[in-house]
């Protein structure tokens, strides 16, 4: 049997990491925890409204995408960490793109048998803008996908 957990560095996602783990002990799965590359976009440059797109540039910052990466792999590392105290044999691996298009994509090319995922991601205003990306999961993956509270 072959398990995703997806993982983002908030609790939920930490929460829904421990919770993968007591599951698939017993049958002794495979472990794969991702995290999907995007870099975030800040809007800097004061409380003013954007007056066009000629004055975009100076209020919108986007994150470099070594940077996403390299956020990426600490939280990977730490996961796996993790898994390595729990006693689970896990892999990590790295997607890129939007995480529901990313997650839902990887598990079908690896045959998974299911996705783990928290309720709750590292952006909540994104989430409040775009849609939770538990919600997503559930209506997308191929495969079965528990939320984590």
């Amino acid at each position: 049997m072959n398990f995703i957990v997806a993982v983002d560095g908030s609790e939920s996602a930490d929460r829904a990491l421990d919770y993968a783990f007591t599951m698939v002990e017993p049958l002794d799965a495979m472990v794969t925890i991702v995290y999907s590359v995007e870099p975030h976009v800040f809007v800097e440059g004061g409380k003013e409204p954007i007056a066009g797109v000629p004055t975009m540039g100076d209020h919108i910052v986007a994150e470099s995408l070594e940077d996403a990466e390299a956020r990426g792999e600490q939280v990977l590392d730490e996961a796996l960490e993790h898994a390595t105290e729990a006693g689970i044999e896990a892999t990590t691996e790295l997607l890129y793109g939007n995480p529901v298009d990313a997650l839902t994509s990887y598990a079908e090319s690896v045959g998974a048998d299911g996705i783990f995922v928290g309720h709750r991601g590292i952006s909540k205003q994104y989430e409040g803008f775009a849609g939770s990306v538990a919600k997503a999961l559930v209506e997308r993956a191929s495969c079965p996908v528990t939320v984590v509270r």
